[in-house]
Formats: C-alpha cells, structure tokens, sequence
C-alpha cells in the first residue's frame, strides 16, 4: 500500500518535481512492533536534506500521524518516506510550484537480512565511481542514479553489493549501506563531504561506539587501508549491522568489535 498526503495512492502526477528532476529526499526507516526506530534522527536528516533544497519542512506530527496509517506490525518491517517538492513550475525553476507531496509505503522486512547479519556477506569493488558533489554530499535526496548503476554492476557479477569508491580513489560506502572498519580496536568510517550518504545508522553507530569507550576517526581512506583491515561491517537503518566476510575474494572474520556494535544497536 502507498499512501500520497496521507490518503491511499498507487500514483503521483507526471508533473510532479521528483519525477520530473529527482527534487526531493527520501529516508527508510525500521519498524519493530509497529514503532518506527530512531525516529528523531530520521527527521533531522529529512530536516537537513530539505534545507540543503529550499524544500519547506513538513509539518512532522502530521507526518507521523500518515506514518502510523502505514506501518506494518510485524516483528521487524520497513517504512519509506519521500518527500517531494511538489507539482508544477516550468523547467528548473522551483517557482510556481504547489506544497510538498508526502509519499509512504510499507514493506516487509528483507528475508535475507537476518542471515547476512549472522553469516556476513561478500562485496566486490565496483568499477562505478561516484562524482564529488560537495553541496549535496551525506544527503538522501531523490537522484540516485550512480547508485542505480552500481548495483547494476554488482548484479552483473552475482553479488549483493560492493564497496565503492570516489573519482579519488578514495573508499566512500557500499551501493545501500555505510561501511566500517576495525584495527587495533579501532574503529573507520570514510569522510562524506564529497560523495556517499551519511546514514541514519552510521550515526547511531559513531553515537554509541564512542560512548562505550571506542575510538571512531572519520577521513580519507584508499582501498588499501579498508583491505588491511581486520574486520569489516556495513550499516544502514533497515539491515542494522552486518558483518563481511569477503571482499573480491579477500576473506575477514567477524570479530568481537562487529558483535560488539550489534549488540549495542540491538539492546
């Protein structure tokens, strides 16, 4: 079930700016029991996405309100929310443009999600690179297209996701999640200013981590730092914590500090 403004929809208008320009920003939010986890964080980042795009901010009661509507639940579900800066203008001009559409939909909670959270998974490297965009780096926003071109390649070799790096050569993210690393109890996760999306999660993660004592560096990183490493972890809001056992055929184990951080994020 979609849900446009608060009311059942199965479409939006073709004149409508995120169709038309991806003019917009969106977060995907995990739900246990009905209850949407995090929500606070989840509308400072919508909060930050809209700002960045002169997009009005919600009323977010409201939004809430449209939410409970519909949420599954189940055990463990998942919520996406679009918000789009509406129908109208003439080309990029934001001008004559109506209120902000607000999109909602529900969806069950990936089956493979609980295996890969125990097991791990494998990454390749992605030939993709991602461009340096600094005005709308670390936002979710509707454009996603080199996203869409890495997991293309990804599903032309077989394999869930890949590690994915900028035009420098630099370790960003994977195609739907944030990644970590850890040496000597130490924990890395690369600088977003120039490309990747700054996850609700990850925050959580640097949050928490640095509470319970572990030192975090945000920075530059080259594939070489991420492959020397001695245990490797991707995140987002949905998936949660999952460690990697591979990455293009280099094998990890999934160590005290990964089940550290999921044990964290679940209690």
């Amino acid at each position: 079930m979609f849900w446009l403004n608060g009311e059942p929809a199965d479409s939006v208008s073709l004149t409508d700016r995120s169709f038309q320009y991806g003019d917009g920003c969106f977060t995907t939010m995990l739900t246990r029991k009905g209850q949407i986890q995090h929500w606070s964080k989840h509308i400072e980042r919508m909060d930050a996405c809209l700002d960045a795009l002169l997009i009005p901010r919600p009323n977010w009661s409201q939004v809430e309100q449209w939410l409970t509507l519909a949420v599954r639940e189940d055990d463990k579900a998942g919520l996406k929310l679009h918000i789009s800066r509406g129908q109208g203008g003439r080309g990029y001009s934001p001008t004559q443009v109506g209120t902000p559409n607000v999109t909602i939909s529900a969806f069950p909670f990936p089956s493979d999600y609980e295996k890969w959270t125990k097991t791990g998974i494998e990454l390749g490297i992605a030939n993709t690179r991602l461009g340096h965009n600094p005005l709308l780096a670390g936002y979710k926003h509707n454009n996603r297209l080199e996203q869409v071109l890495v997991k293309a390649e990804m599903d032309q070799q077989a394999l869930r996701d890949g590690v994915v790096l900028d035009i420098a050569d630099r370790v960003i993210e994977t195609s739907m999640a944030n990644l970590f690393w850890v040496k000597k109890d130490k924990i890395y996760t690369p600088d977003l200013s120039y490309a990747g999306v700054s996850g609700v999660m990850r925050r959580v993660i640097l949050q928490q981590a640095r509470d319970a004592g572990f030192e975090c560096e945000i920075g530059h990183f080259h594939l070489d730092e991420l492959l020397s490493a001695e245990e490797i972890f991707i995140s987002n809001s949905v998936l949660g914590v999952a460690p990697i056992h591979t990455v293009s055929s280099t094998p990890f184990n999934i160590g005290r500090i990964t089940k550290r951080i999921q044990e964290m994020i679940d209690s």
